[in-house]
């Protein structure tokens, strides 16, 4: 069983691509030979079978390990599925409800009733608008000139898919801002890529500290500190009690003593955190809309 999961999983990373190429072809305008379509679909049904198969069994398997039906089919899909592909698959579907969230101005995601958002995305404005800019430019400059037909739907639906990525990415960091509980918890996130829940018995001590790191968000330097730093920069340090555990962007786990974070207004962040939690006329409105910068 362990070597199908492992066939199963090598082809499909193969699979993926190939059918990626056959539908920008078709929609190129390419002609395809019946004979290769019809190879890439028998692949692609025997493959989604022994798929079924795998997951029906380590379903099995878990429920006779005394799991519910719920999380035992969990447990399956963990036991299928790489855990890239699952961050992954479910970074693409947050994006996309953080965008929808985004233009129908739907309050921040997560803040509840005597919680304090912490907005960060103002930092990162005009980096991204300006990634937005270049992208625009990019793809309206190669639909003029490619003239290949395959080419060109190609690199439009990768463009188009450029621009509409550097949006949903900013707008899932407008309305995911971090936030402060009502019982002190501290929620760092960064969009849909992260999410550092830090619980407000390990919050040793908070300080204003402007550092301009070059790590990646989530990243854990050698004295076991991690960056979530927007627009080049971090403005708070949480030290811990004790280190917390959580997962990267691509699932690797990852360790840390203390954190630094960007927020757009570090003050009221700081003193709530040092207070314990948000004072109940502290907590502003919730507000979803784009920033005004």
């Amino acid at each position: 069983m362990r070597t199908l999961r492992r066939v199963v999983r090598w082809s499909v990373a193969a699979l993926v691509p190939g059918e990626a190429v056959l539908v920008l072809c078709v929609a190129g305008g390419v002609r395809i030979s019946p004979a290769v379509r019809l190879t890439v679909e028998s692949t692609a049904l025997a493959l989604l079978t022994a798929t079924a198969a795998l997951l029906w069994l380590d379903h099995r398997r878990h429920r006779r390990d005394g799991l519910g039906r719920r999380s035992a089919f969990h447990a399956a899909i963990g036991d299928t599925v790489p855990v890239a592909v699952r961050k992954l698959t479910a970074h693409e579907v947050f994006l996309c409800t953080s965008f929808l969230r985004w233009v129908f101005r739907r309050g921040p995601h997560g803040v509840r009733e005597g919680d304090l958002p912490v907005p960060y995305a103002a930092g990162q404005t005009a980096m991204m608008y300006g990634f937005f800019f270049v992208c625009v430019v990019e793809t309206v400059a190669l639909a003029l000139l490619i003239p290949w037909p395959m080419v060109h739907a190609v690199t439009l639906v990768l463009d188009v898919w450029g621009c509409y990525f550097v949006v949903a990415l900013h707008a899932s960091c407008v309305v995911r801002p971090h936030v402060i509980g009502a019982d002190g918890r501290l929620r760092l996130r960064y969009g849909a890529l992260l999410d550092i829940r830090i619980p407000a018995d390990r919050i040793a001590s908070v300080r204003l500290d402007r550092r301009f790191p070059q790590s990646r968000p989530g990243a854990v330097d050698e004295n076991g500190v991690a960056e979530l730093a927007v627009g080049g920069q971090t403005t708070i340090t949480v030290e811990l009690t004790e280190p917390v555990r959580y997962v990267r962007a691509l699932g690797r786990p990852a360790t840390a003593r203390a954190v630094r974070f960007y927020a757009d207004d570090s003050g009221p962040a700081v003193a709530a955190l040092r207070a314990g939690g948000p004072a109940a006329d502290a907590v502003p409105a919730a507000d979803g809309g784009r920033p005004d910068a």
